[in-house]
């Protein structure tokens, strides 16, 4: 006894020394000893990533190391030579387990060495077991169990499991979990290794599984995940995102309490490319006489499930070439059973064509807590959150949900022309087969040969922030051309918009916004029908209501009308009526990179237009006593700068001054007075010299010099002193000329009319834009210059026509079809 006291103050003295040796170190010195044959290794090693800020070691016998291992039977004593060591280093501890030269020790696992005498480092525990083909082994995890997290996420308490399988050589990621889950069981074969991450803060002193023997299981691994109420589980295929192994099988066990049903929705998947047999899924379904039940991926999986039932995903023989990625990620959603689970439903789309009807939860808030899916069904099984029906067949549908006021249903319809001789001038109106939350006709023409035309039964009203639409519905029109896109409006009921043309193919969306919507669509509808090609996006047709504004606004609001597009509005004035067009902004801050951007009004009975660069002043507000088009033309601008223009138009009733109505009444009258006067007193004249001279005849002057006028002697009398000049005839314009003078006593001009570079017919065509590169001196109203009733003439159109043809003015009528000018009229038109 007294030997060993000695050997151990020996001993002591020796560390002292040691100690006193080296230099102040950072933190305490550890010692690790690894038993003797437990297969165990300890690894300190730096951690990724390191802080350059300040360098810190491993200190060992006086050297400065940055790796430290530490074998079975070997006992080591370090320390830091930093203060903060676990920002610097981690420490695995690994454990070979060899089931193949030996029995397995089953049971509970140990954490060792005890993470106590373990640095206060983040640290892992790696278990690797080798086993025979023929030995399946099982993970059992106690409460709390495992939750499958993707590569990459992390942990909220920074508690992570690994798990990898084996095939042959190679190593197969089962997946990566955290607590508070569902997985209570992960059995394989051929091997496993099982890594526990503990962060250095972290006092967990128990692996929390035990390992367990078990038969082969013929496949690469086993999930059980066990449900005990209402709640939701995502799982993901081996080597998840990556490929799943070639000609695999791997199963996943769920185990449902009676009371509750269970749905399968696949929320990620890929299939590689097989040269022999098929990827699928296979279920064990309870109830099922056809057991088991086999799906491709993209088939609608089974929901509404009773009782525990099993999945199975099956890979198959890759191309060596080109293998593909295999991969699926799936949620398992347990609820209680619904009200409507018992219940089917038939929906009859067998009578419709080219049409499809989806069926999918409304979007809600998210919530931390629990809330029951609405899953839709069709027959029994083939359940998911969102269901498509085609037409042309009848439909057997079930729901699992708990509120069906939480789905909505969404339908389109395609309405297209094929052959423009079949579908021209026809109309087609647009009804709604079912109740729903939305439902979009798509209308479809040949290009560059018909246009479409929607006419509402009440005039529409477009949505704008300054007069927002508080209906129960709206009607979406956006373009259909693919890849362009070109978002017309939103509109309601109750406005002044009589019709919509369009240039291509549109789709019309009815979105509903309340229940009322039911009552309120059956006095609304639209008639869509094929008119002539025309080449502006749009041209809308607007009545103003007398009692209240109409806002308008283009096209793509708060995007900008697109490069080089055209839209006109043809916008009517009654007779009593003159309407003021206001503009929002007095500029549009539009810089054209190329061509111009231009926009015209033209009032349709006078013929006059005005042409405005849009990226200068815009004219000031200005009044209308006839009908009248603005048409918006785009450039290309430069990047960052669009083309967004609201204005509003306003009636008011038409007034005039009675001051002027009477004196123009009286003078007229005195007028007409005096001329019969005139013409009377003429008349008697002329009568009396009748019967004094006998027949009204020329009296010739025979005394008149036929000589040249410097032979003043030939004629000697003054003109004023003969009657050379006086005929008995008087000729009648001479008598009522005087008519033609006005109140000033100056001749009233012949009325003329101005040319305008305008090609084709006025009135019932929107005014053509200017081409891209037109530079003629355009008229403008500058900002003092109050706006006139009828524009000023440009200077450079000084052509004019005395009285022009009546026919080719307008008559005011707007119903007819806006057609370009530029295209000729359909045979038959």
């Amino acid at each position: 006894m007294a030997g060993l006291n000695c050997g151990i103050t020996i001993a002591l003295l020796g560390v002292l020394l040691l100690n006193g040796a080296l230099p102040p170190l950072g933190v305490e010195a550890s010692e690790i000893a690894v038993p003797h044959g437990s297969g165990i290794t300890v690894l300190i090693k730096p951690g990724t990533p390191t802080l350059p800020a300040k360098a810190c070691y491993i200190v060992v016998f006086k050297k400065h190391v940055t790796t430290l291992s530490i074998k079975s039977g070997e006992r080591t004593v370090f320390s830091f030579s930093c203060q903060d060591p676990e920002n610097h280093f981690v420490v695995e501890i690994q454990k070979n387990i060899d089931c193949m030269s030996g029995p397995c020790p089953f049971g509970e696992v140990q954490l060792q060495p005890s993470p106590s005498v373990l640095p206060a480092l983040n640290r892992t525990f790696i278990w690797d077991v080798k086993a025979h083909k023929s030995i399946g082994l099982e993970l059992q995890f106690s409460k709390p169990r495992l939750r499958q997290i993707e590569p990459g996420e992390s942990c909220p308490d920074g508690v992570t499991h690994s798990i990898s399988g084996r095939i042959d050589t190679t190593m197969v990621r089962i997946g990566t979990f955290c607590s508070n889950g569902t997985v209570s069981r992960i059995k394989m074969q051929e091997g496993v290794k099982m890594a526990l991450h503990l962060p250095w803060f972290h006092d967990r002193n128990i692996s929390g599984f035990s390992i367990a023997n078990r038969s082969s299981i013929k496949r690469l691994c086993i999930i059980e995940s066990v449900f005990e109420g209402e709640g939701s589980a995502t799982l993901m295929s081996a080597n998840y995102p990556d490929g799943f192994p070639e000609d695999e099988l791997m199963t996943w066990q769920f185990v449902i309490p009676g009371h509750l049903r269970a749905s399968v929705s696949f929320l990620n998947f890929n299939n590689s490319n097989c040269e022999k047999k098929e990827e699928r899924v296979e279920y064990y379904i309870p109830g099922s006489t056809t057991n088991p039940e086999v799906f491709k991926l993209e088939d609608k999986q089974p929901g509404n499930m009773a009782g525990n039932f099993n999945l199975s995903l099956q890979g198959c023989d890759q191309d060596a070439q080109s293998p593909g990625i295999f991969r699926l990620q799936f949620q398992v959603l347990v609820q209680h059973p619904q009200n409507e689970s018992n219940k089917t439903y038939v929906v009859d789309l067998s009578d419709e064509r080219a049409m499809s009807l989806t069926i999918e939860p409304k979007p809600i808030r998210l919530s931390r807590k629990f809330v029951p899916a609405c899953y839709v069904c069709l027959e029994t099984w083939f359940c998911n959150t969102t269901l498509t029906l085609t037409s042309g067949s009848k439909h057997k549908i079930s729901f699992l949900c708990n509120d069906l006021t939480r789905l909505q249903m969404n339908a389109e319809k395609t309405i297209s022309c094929t052959d423009r001789r079949y579908c021209h001038k026809k109309s087609y109106p647009l009804q709604l087969p079912v109740q729903l939350h939305n439902f979009s006709w798509k209308l479809l023409v040949p290009k560059d040969s018909l246009s479409l035309v929607l006419v509402p039964v009440q005039k529409l009203q477009q949505h704008t922030y300054e007069r927002a639409c508080n209906t129960s519905f709206r009607y979406l029109v956006a373009s259909a051309v693919p890849s362009q896109d070109l978002y017309f409006g939103s509109f309601c009921s109750g406005g002044s918009i009589e019709q919509i043309q369009v240039k291509q193919n549109i789709s019309v969306t009815l979105r509903t916004f309340a229940p009322s919507y039911q009552q309120d669509i059956s006095r609304q509808g639209l008639t869509v029908s094929f008119r002539p090609y025309f080449t502006e996006e749009a041209v809308f047709t607007v009545t103003p209501d007398v009692k209240s504004k109409v806002y308008l606004r283009t096209p793509n609001w708060d995007r900008g009308l697109p490069s080089l597009a055209s839209v006109s509005w043809n916008i009517s004035v009654p007779r009593d009526q003159v309407a003021c067009l206001t503009f929002l902004k007095e500029r549009t801050g539009l810089v054209c990179q190329t061509g111009r951007a231009f926009m015209i009004i033209q009032e349709q009975r006078m013929r006059a237009e005005e042409i405005f660069s849009l990226e200068e002043v815009l004219p000031k507000p200005r009044f209308h006593h006839h009908s009248f088009w603005v048409n918006i033309s785009n450039c290309s601008p430069v990047s960052g700068k669009q083309l967004d223009m609201l204005f509003w138009v306003l009636l008011s009733p038409r007034t005039t001054d009675m001051t002027v109505i009477i004196i123009a009444v009286v003078g007229g009258g005195a007028l007409l007075m005096f001329a019969l006067g005139l013409i009377i007193c003429l008349v008697k004249k002329k009568k009396k010299k009748e019967i004094n001279k006998g027949p009204a005849v020329g009296i010739y002057n025979g005394n008149v010099n036929t000589q040249m006028p410097m032979q003043s002697k030939k004629f000697q009398k003054r003109r004023k002193d003969n009657d050379s000049h006086v005929y008995a005839v008087i000729d009648d314009t001479m008598v009522y000329g005087h008519l033609l003078q006005d109140s000033n006593g100056s001749f009233v001009q012949p009325e003329v009319d101005t040319y305008r570079p305008f090609q084709g017919p006025t009135g019932d065509c929107p005014p053509s834009p200017p081409p891209i590169g037109f530079r003629a001196p355009t008229a403008k109203l500058t900002t003092d210059e109050p706006p006139p009733d009828i524009p000023p003439e440009s200077e450079s159109e000084p052509y004019t026509f005395s009285h022009p043809n009546k026919e080719n003015v307008s008559n005011g009528n707007t119903d007819i079809p806006l057609l370009d000018a530029h295209k000729p009229a359909e045979p038959g038109e």
